[in-house]
């Protein structure tokens, strides 16, 4: 047993320190980025803000919509092999659109049947696991690259710098970052693991730019002012769940109660995603994951354009003109207050 004494902080830990800016308004700040990647010469351009690959975000709906605000989407695993190919070949070619799947044998089955279909055509890919530190997990992202040299390959989910270098040389193009940060993720209560979501970033970005790889920070943003935080700290991409929940693209029933509407949103390791897809719990695990019922939200266009507004005005305070900027202008200070709430919560 050892502990670490260094600080570990998250989202709520701090804020973003304004600097001086010769920018006048927000319109003129570019939130695009454009990557080439390690493992594979195939340029990316857009806002890289990831719908998750969760049975209630990550839909084909979603996607389609995102797409329209250079927003990308991953895609949950748990659409049929023909379905997958229906969907990708009428995908416009500028949509970037992740594959998602598991090491399973089913899972890999799957998807060799969709790329047999697809070919070059899906290029995006997420090896998605609770848990990216075993070596099975390793050896899956290994075999992968070496099967499908062309695709854009993510992979996770790991909090620690050797991880995400042991990943990126296994084949990652974007590794995945964070365990347990999500909000309907019971991780941490349920095993005790798990790290601060904001370091977990800041220190697996510089593991992962050192060797000309990306991460994606996947859970905890509440907030658009926790995707700024993100992309400050040094990720690439960001990952939503609950943020992007709740909207007509989502897939999920509308319930009412005293007169107001509720779309069921739940963690992929929860007893209702295991009952719906796996036939229950297991015998030698638990569920990592709840459902809860969140105000339903209409279009996510409107949920897409605050994000897209509220980094660019980020941008602004801290004199970014492009959102590659955003982590060179940051300086993060601490603070135990983040809103003044006197009123209640907004």
């Amino acid at each position: 047993m050892r502990i670490e004494n260094e600080i570990k902080l998250d989202f709520k830990d701090v804020l973003i320190r304004p600097k001086r800016s010769t920018l006048n308004t927000r319109s003129v700040v570019d939130i695009s980025r454009d990557f080439t990647f390690r493992h594979v010469d195939y340029p990316y351009r857009g806002f890289p803000v990831i719908a998750a690959n969760m049975d209630t975000v990550g839909t084909f709906e979603m996607a389609l919509a995102l797409a329209k605000h250079n927003l990308a989407t991953a895609l949950h695993k748990h659409y049929e092999a023909e379905q997958y190919v229906a969907f990708f070949k009428k995908l416009p070619d500028d949509a970037t659109v992740f594959y998602s799947l598991g090491i399973g044998e089913h899972d890999e089955t799957k998807f060799k049947k969709v790329m047999d279909a697809l070919g070059k055509r899906l290029r995006f890919v997420c090896v998605d696991v609770a848990n990216g530190y075993t070596e099975k997990f390793v050896d899956f992202v290994h075999k992968t690259r070496r099967r499908y040299p062309h695709i854009v390959l993510m992979a996770g989910n790991v909090v620690t710098g050797e991880m995400t270098e042991e990943l990126i040389l296994s084949g990652a193009d974007i590794v995945k970052v964070g365990i347990g940060p999500g909000s309907v993720c019971t991780t941490r209560k349920m095993t005790g693991v798990g790290y601060p979501q904001l370091s977990a970033i800041i220190e697996c970005a510089d593991a992962a730019h050192g060797l000309e790889g990306h991460i994606c920070a996947d859970g905890g943003c509440a907030t658009v002012g926790d995707i700024a935080k993100a992309f400050g700290g040094g990720a690439d991409f960001v990952m939503l769940g609950g943020m992007l929940a709740g909207h007509d693209e989502s897939n999920g029933g509308i319930v009412e109660r005293d007169g107001e509407q509720f779309m069921s949103f739940y963690g992929m390791s929860s007893r209702t995603a295991m009952d719906k897809y796996s036939g229950g719990i297991a015998s030698y695990r638990a569920a990592e994951g709840k459902e809860v019922l969140i105000p339903y939200r209409g279009p996510v266009t409107y949920t897409a354009q605050d994000i897209l507004g509220g980094v660019r005005s980020a941008c602004t305070y801290v004199g970014a003109r492009r959102l590659r900027e955003l982590s060179k202008r940051t300086t993060f200070i601490r603070v135990t207050q983040q809103l003044n709430e006197v009123f209640g919560k907004s």
